[in-house]
């Protein structure tokens, strides 16, 4: 009788020291559910201690083999990210925590399965909305009727050549930037002027000053 009851009391011991991590996997599959799964396996008996959120369908008891083939060596404390295949294909982003003795003796495995499926479901929805189908140009006659897109795609080729922001346009950029504009022939659409002074906000006197200024260095430039 003495003897079942050491037995017993080893027995009782293991389940104590395996199952005091329960809390940290069913706090951690809560906050992730419905998407993880966290598992807590054995060593000593290679089985599962407990399942929290069970994604994989295994059950408490189960062998913990796969598991194991999947972690590969227990040289460090934190294994992963890696990834796993669920049985029904959902593809798992995995880590592993090895439970230690006070010797740093393996005695278990906490894991977490992610399932990342959604995040990539929702990551290829969002570049297929961002892509652009075929080649990206622009209908040349939309283009020619919206001049005032004409005029912003001019205006941020500007910017980006000089690294400007149009909000921190200093007055001789906003020379340089009109001059660009008549060299290019813009000064040919109607109503600029007044679009001009309304996006740089800056009067419709001082475009025309500048536009002036542009100007008159054209026969000089010519001359030399």
């Amino acid at each position: 009788m003495a003897k079942r009851a050491g037995a017993g009391s080893r027995k009782s011991a293991v389940q104590e020291d395996i199952l005091q991590f329960v809390p940290v996997a069913d706090a951690v599959a809560t906050l992730l559910k419905p998407h993880a799964e966290v598992v807590i396996h054995d060593l000593r008996t290679l089985t599962i201690a407990h399942i929290a959120n069970n994604l994989s369908r295994r059950e408490v008891g189960g062998s913990s083999l796969a598991e194991l083939k999947d972690v590969g060596a227990l040289g460090t404390d934190v294994i992963g990210p890696y990834r796993k295949t669920n049985f029904d294909g959902r593809q798992l982003k995995s880590i592993t925590a090895v439970l230690r003795t006070k010797a740093a003796e393996p005695f278990g495995l906490l894991c977490i399965n992610f399932d990342i499926a959604p995040i990539e479901a929702a990551r290829d929805a969002l570049n297929l909305l961002a892509a652009f189908q075929g080649t990206g140009a622009q209908p040349s006659a939309l283009f020619r009727t919206d001049w005032q897109e004409t005029v912003n795609s001019a205006i941020a080729d500007f910017l980006g050549e000089r690294g400007l922001a149009a909000s921190a346009l200093a007055k001789e950029d906003h020379a340089a930037l009109i001059e660009a504009l008549e060299e290019d022939g813009y000064f040919a659409i109607r109503n600029l002027v007044p679009y001009l002074a309304k996006l740089l906000g800056i009067s419709r006197a001082t475009v025309y000053k500048h536009l002036r200024d542009a100007r008159q260095k054209k026969p000089q430039a010519a001359e030399e």
